[in-house]
């Protein structure tokens, strides 16, 4: 649940997935069902570390054009509510330590929908700026795109 909302700080988008919550979120947390979908293709991801608890390190690395892994989210789960919600940031990593650049901390709330899930993400920044500039990096495009790949996952479970 998003307690506030600031449009100055803050970019929201949503998914209808015509999947049962449970699917999504065992796809969210079973790191090689998460690699399939967490990078848009045709980009390839990594889970280096998933601890779903509060406080657990969240790293993943990503591979373009079948070249190395190289680092691509270090963070910290803020929140992991069983089939609900799950929070994270890169403000901290793993164990609460602070992280050298904070950027974003984001909500993902997944609620019954009548199709299927409501899949929202919902990412906070400290500043006008970096949200500015996650928008102008493509955030609706990026981020579309993957809850596009992680809805052609789930729904083809259920079929």
């Amino acid at each position: 649940m998003i307690r506030s909302s600031n449009p100055d700080l803050d970019l929201t988008i949503s998914r209808v997935i015509k999947a049962p919550r449970s699917l999504v979120w065992s796809a969210w947390t079973d790191p090689s069902s998460f690699e399939q979908w967490w990078i848009p293709e045709p980009a390839r991801c990594k889970v280096v570390d998933m601890e779903l608890r509060p406080g657990g390190a969240f790293i993943t690395q990503i591979s373009e054009n079948g070249g190395d892994f190289i680092p691509h989210l270090s963070g910290c789960f803020l929140a992991v509510d069983e089939g609900e919600q799950i929070v994270f940031t890169n403000a901290l990593v793993g164990g609460w330590r602070p992280a050298e650049q904070a950027f974003m901390t984001a909500i993902i709330t997944l609620q019954d929908h009548p199709e299927g899930t409501d899949y929202v993400a919902h990412v906070m920044h400290k500043s006008n700026a970096d949200r500015n500039m996650h928008e102008e990096m493509g955030f609706y495009d990026g981020w579309g795109t993957v809850m596009g790949q992680l809805a052609r996952l789930v729904e083809q479970r259920v079929q």
